[in-house]
């Protein structure tokens, strides 16, 4: 069941402003249509990233093959040329199929058991909303430490302050481009993070040591009550209701050391469900295999449309001599018939000249012999 109030999508409202060739992946994706299709909830959403997202690119690791690849031919080879689609991006755009609310947005980036949750809820705030409220969503946050690994594979850690940072003044994101940010935003966005420079966490002091020879006996044994003092309270557990409570509250913000950055997690709610028995290894195999088929199929339909152009130059060749052919028979016969035509035009003039001097000498012959008579 949709929302009642869903949160406004800027820009296109059916493509989520994501490239096409990585839509067209996500869609044409096994995982998509058919592990994600079962998911009908934010919280069951929220579940599969939890136990299936491990980075934030676009694609897999070693699944892209852009050897001999020049320019923009990439994006125009259909869905073969692009590679596996990663877990992450088939959940963003499973999030916004669900036409999420404020609420849930800010639960996605507020959430506390894992950094790639928040992750995707800055992404889909990236993706979806316009420029010149980037600012209002992110200034929160331009200083949060808590670690994330962005790269496929891993080897890229950067803090989620550092991350919203270059989404504000970068497009390029792993292969992929964010949506543009108009140029007056775009200054106005770095002067504003000029004025904020980068604030970074201050080491914790070491406990001062004091030598032996300088701890008197009243001092050693006030630190000694505060150790004791301090072990009772560490020993004590926490209210369990109070705790819960605000965890699970929309507006609990954890601090980052009380956050965890990766599974696994050890939970009693009862929303969590156990890790799909669906490999997601064996996903990428699937689309390892299916993609070789594809590509196996249209290099087959290549030589296929060869062999048939190849056959229709032929008859096109064959035709066209054939006509010659035929046009060259038609030239001679008509120039054998004018011929005829002439010879018998000739011959019939002869005659009718014939005819025409034997009337003439008749004439004259009886002409004479009248004359004669008379």
């Amino acid at each position: 069941m949709p929302p009642n109030n869903p949160l406004t999508v800027w820009g296109n409202e059916k493509t989520m402003n994501l490239n096409t060739l990585i839509l067209t992946n996500i869609q044409s994706s096994p995982y998509f249509k058919v592990n994600l299709f079962e998911l009908k909830t934010y919280h069951e959403v929220i579940d599969e990233i939890y136990y299936k997202v491990g980075h934030l690119e676009p694609w897999e690791k070693g699944s892209r093959k852009t050897a001999g690849q020049t320019g923009m031919c990439g994006g125009v080879r259909g869905v073969g040329a692009g590679g596996i689609v990663s877990s992450a991006y088939c959940l963003l755009y499973k999030l916004f199929t669900l036409k999420l609310t404020k609420k849930q947005v800010i639960g996605l980036i507020t959430h506390a058991d894992s950094p790639y949750i928040r992750g995707l809820g800055f992404m889909y705030i990236r993706y979806t909303q316009p420029p010149a409220d980037l600012w209002d969503w992110y200034e929160e946050y331009l200083d949060d430490e808590e670690e994330i690994d962005v790269k496929a594979g891993g080897g890229h850690v950067m803090t989620i302050g550092e991350m919203l940072r270059q989404w504000l003044v970068k497009l390029e994101w792993y292969s992929t481009l964010f949506p543009r940010i108009p140029v007056p935003i775009e200054k106005d966005l770095a002067v504003k993070l000029k004025s904020r420079p980068v604030v970074y966490r201050q080491p914790e002091p070491e406990p001062e040591h004091v030598p032996d020879n300088q701890v008197s006996f009243g001092e050693a044994e006030r630190r000694g009550g505060d150790r004791s003092q301090d072990t009772r309270s560490r020993g004590r557990s926490p209210p369990p209701n109070n705790s819960r409570q605000s965890r699970t509250s929309p507006s609990y913000r954890p601090s980052p050391s009380n956050r965890r950055s990766s599974p696994p997690r050890n939970t009693s709610s009862a929303r969590r469900t156990p890790p799909r028995e669906n490999n997601f290894q064996r996903d990428l195999e699937r689309e390892r295999e299916r993609q070789r088929r594809e590509v196996d199929n249209r290099r087959d339909k290549d030589r296929e449309k060869d062999r048939e152009r190849r056959r229709s130059r032929s008859r096109e060749r064959k035709d066209k001599k054939h006509k010659e052919k035929k046009e060259k028979a038609r030239s001679r016969s008509r120039s054998r018939d004018k011929m005829e035509e002439k010879v018998r035009d000739h011959s019939h003039r002869n005659r009718n000249s014939d005819k025409e001097h034997r009337h003439k000498e008749a004439d004259r012959h009886r002409s004479k012999e009248r004359d004669h008579r008379r």
